[in-house]
């Protein structure tokens, strides 16, 4: 597309802005618009993404059919197949009619399915159905149904996140992100923040009947500087409170319109969480990230070091009790461990109570720097292995580890020893 009829586009749909990165998701939209390619859509909240379906059912063949777009982030979880797929009367509690769906109302047309990321994994199998063969079954029937839909994503997830966390079906992934199509962040736009401001604040001085604003030179600076987590959804508002509440201003008399400086600006940009400095795509790991089973193994280890380190203070100061299945250090640089997944569930006031391995060793008792835990182990295993005449079936039992474990780490003058019969 030639830059003429870029900005007819952009005038069409009501865009602003002159970043290459727009520009260039724009010209794939309109690029891919002629075929019925499934189409993902990836950008933070806020960025404008639900004008690229839009773009791309006007210049399809299908322009003439229904553009119809669902929030599914917005649909309780319990009615998003009957949502999308419709329903038989009698299907559920309430169901006292039967309904379409979205994907037999749209047949024919374009369906903009925006925050897929939040679908329910049921729904997500139900989807990809359709997506592969145009297939799908309304709530209480049995009846496949046909229809002939074109269907535009979009998310401001990590989808590759999400599937790793199981949260999303890998199969549907690759289903939707066979084309994609990418809107910049407003805080990489620096060039049409200014420009968006304008155009925003122009558009709510006639809708209120109001005097216009006008940015003075540090007002557009801090503008500019801001990050703009929200978006060019948050400039918009931010512009009409600004156009609504500073009008008391002083009045350029040239212009007629009020300038607005920093200070008065300031007032309508919310303070940035530092917390919330990573882009909205990504979405970060927090402690739900990590499994039961994960979290178990994490405490149930800390737990176990601390009766290993107990353990080994014991063996420096000459006072040994091995019980009958202790759980060595040696268990822990094994790979084999036998612990990990095991014992009873751990529960947060668990996890809040763990000890720290600050542990006190008296002046005349303490290890040399050189020492580590390997080479503790390795002395204790060749003290037991001694006091039990190089029996290392025995050791192992006392131990409590394999004997073939033991046999891995044993020194290797004691690989050579015959171990003595019974």
């Amino acid at each position: 597309m030639d830059n003429q009829e870029l900005q007819s586009l952009k005038n069409k749909f009501d865009i602003v802005g002159n970043d290459s990165v727009l520009d260039d998701a724009l010209e794939r939209a309109v690029k891919i618009a002629p075929t019925d390619i499934v189409v993902l859509i990836t950008g933070e909240s806020g960025v404008g993404k639900e004008n690229i379906p839009k773009i791309i059912h006007q210049y399809s063949r299908r322009k003439n059919g229904k553009y119809l777009a669902v929030n599914c982030g917005a649909i309780p979880e319990g009615t998003v197949d009957s949502e999308l797929f419709g329903h038989e009367k009698g299907s559920f509690t309430g169901a006292t009619e039967s309904r379409k769906g979205y994907f037999e109302e749209a047949n024919g047309g374009t369906l903009f399915l925006d925050e897929i990321g939040e679908l329910p994994l049921a729904s997500q199998a139900r989807l990809l159905r359709v997506l592969q063969n145009g297939e799908y079954i309304k709530v209480g029937s049995s009846k496949v149904e046909k229809t002939d839909v074109r269907v535009v994503a979009a998310t401001n997830v990590n989808l590759e996140y999400a599937v790793a966390q199981g949260k999303f079906r890998q199969d549907l992934y690759y289903r939707l992100s066979g084309f994609m199509i990418y809107m910049p962040p407003l805080r990489d736009r620096k060039e049409d923040i200014s420009l968006l401001f304008r155009k925003f604040a122009s558009d709510f001085s006639e809708k209120y009947g109001m005097k216009k604003v006008n940015l003075t030179n540090d007002a557009t600076r801090l503008l500019i500087g801001y990050r703009w987590p929200g978006n060019v959804r948050q400039l918009k508002s931010v512009a009409e409170n600004v156009s609504v509440l500073e009008t008391s201003g002083p009045v350029n008399p040239s212009s007629g319109r009020i300038e607005v400086n920093a200070e008065m600006l300031a007032k309508h940009l919310p303070k940035e969480n530092p917390e919330d400095m990573l882009p909205a795509t990504l979405e970060r790991p927090s402690a739900d990230a990590f499994s039961s089973s994960e979290k178990q193994a994490i405490v149930n280890a800390i737990v176990e070091l601390k009766k290993d380190v107990e353990l080994l203070k014991a063996q420096i100061k000459g006072n040994i009790h091995v019980p009958e299945v202790p759980s060595a250090v040696i268990d822990h640089v094994n790979e084999d461990a036998e612990w990990q997944g095991q014992g009873t569930p751990v529960t947060k006031d668990d996890i809040s109570k763990a000890p720290l391995f600050d542990i006190p060793v008296e002046p005349e008792e303490q290890v040399p720097q050189s020492s580590t835990i390997k080479e503790m182990s390795n002395e204790l295993m060749r003290q037991r292995l001694e006091a039990n005449h190089g029996n290392r079936k025995l050791t192992a039992q006392q131990l409590g580890i394999s004997e073939r474990t033991l046999y891995r780490r044993l020194p290797p003058e004691y690989k050579t020893q015959r171990k003595p019969n019974k």
